[in-house]
C-alpha cells in the first residue's frame, strides 16, 4: 500500500514537472514520457526495488532535458527574429535598384538579377548568424563580418562587370581560387580565430597573385585589361586589404598563448 501511495505521489510530481516543457513539445512527447515513467515505476515496485533513487534520477534527467529544450527554443526564436530583420534589410537594399530603374536607363535589372542578389545577401546574413553569432566576442564577429563583406563584394563586382576587362573575360575566373582558399581554409580551421587569421592572409595573398598570373597568361594589348593593368592591381589590392583587416581582427580575437620558452618553463615546473 505504501508503494501505491509513493507511485501516485511520484506520478503526480512528474506530471507537474512535464508542464515545464513548451506546449508543442509537451503535446508531442508528454503523454509518452509520462506513460514510460509510470511503467518504470510499476516495474520497480514489482521487482521490489527502491523508488526514491529512481524517481530522483528521472526528475533530474527530465529537468535537464527541459532546460536543453528551453534554451534551444530561445535560440531558434532569436535566430528567427534576426533573420527576419535581415530579410527586411535586404528588401530595403533591393528597393534601391528598383527605384533607380524608374529614373535612369543605366540600371537594367530583370527578375533573375533581383533573385540572385537577394539570395546572395540572405546567404551572407545566414552565414553570419550561424558562425559569427556562436561567439560572444565583438572582435570575432567584426572579423567574420569584414571577411564576408570582402567575399561578397568580390563576387558581386567580378560577376557584374568583371575586374579584368569585362565579365566575359576568362581571366576573371581565376578569382574563384580566392573563394576556394577562403571556403576550404575556413572549414579546416573550424572557424577558430587563429587558423581563420591564417586563412584570410592566404586569401589576401591569392587575391594579389591572380592579376599576376592573368598578366602572364593574358597580357595586354592582346587582351582587354580595362581599367588598365594598374587599375586592376589597385582594385585587387582593395579586396586583399579587406581580407588582411579581417585576418588581423581574427588575430586580436584569438586567445593569447604563452611563448615557447614560457610553455617549456611551465612544463618543466609541472613535472618537477
Amino acid at each position: 500500500m505504501a508503494h501505491e501511495h509513493a507511485i501516485a505521489r511520484y506520478r503526480k510530481l512528474y506530471a507537474i514537472l512535464l508542464r515545464l516543457y513548451s506546449k508543442p513539445y509537451r503535446d508531442r512527447f508528454g503523454e509518452g514520457m509520462e506513460q514510460t515513467f509510470n511503467d518504470l515505476c510499476r516495474e520497480r515496485k514489482e521487482a521490489d526495488e527502491g523508488l526514491f533513487a529512481f524517481a530522483l534520477w528521472a526528475f533530474a534527467e527530465t529537468f535537464a532535458g527541459i532546460m536543453r529544450e528551453r534554451i534551444t527554443m530561445i535560440m531558434m526564436q532569436n535566430i528567427t527574429k534576426r533573420l527576419t530583420v535581415w530579410a527586411v534589410v535586404i528588401a530595403l537594399i533591393l528597393m534601391i535598384p528598383l527605384v533607380a530603374m524608374q529614373f535612369t536607363n543605366e540600371v537594367n535589372w530583370d527578375l533573375f538579377d533581383f533573385v540572385v542578389m537577394g539570395a546572395l545577401l540572405f546567404g551572407v546574413g545566414l552565414a553570419y548568424e550561424l558562425v559569427a553569432r556562436r561567439s560572444e566576442q565583438t572582435m570575432y564577429r567584426t572579423a567574420f563580418g569584414v571577411g564576408l563583406v570582402g567575399a561578397f563584394l568580390l563576387f558581386w563586382v567580378n560577376g557584374a562587370v568583371g575586374i579584368i576587362g569585362n565579365e566575359g573575360q576568362p581571366a576573371n575566373l581565376l578569382y574563384g581560387a580566392v573563394f576556394a582558399v577562403g571556403f576550404i581554409g575556413s572549414l579546416m580551421a573550424r572557424f577558430k580565430p587563429r587558423p581563420m587569421a591564417r586563412t584570410l592572409f592566404a586569401a589576401a595573398l591569392t587575391q594579389m597573385l591572380v592579376p599576376v598570373i592573368a598578366l602572364l597568361i593574358w597580357p595586354p594589348p592582346a587582351t582587354s585589361w580595362a581599367p588598365g593593368v594598374f587599375g586592376v592591381f589597385v582594385l585587387s589590392a582593395f579586396f586583399a586589404m579587406l581580407f588582411v583587416i579581417s585576418a588581423l581582427l581574427f588575430r586580436k580575437a584569438a586567445p593569447e598563448f604563452p611563448r615557447y620558452g614560457e610553455q617549456k618553463k611551465c612544463q618543466d615546473e609541472l613535472f618537477e
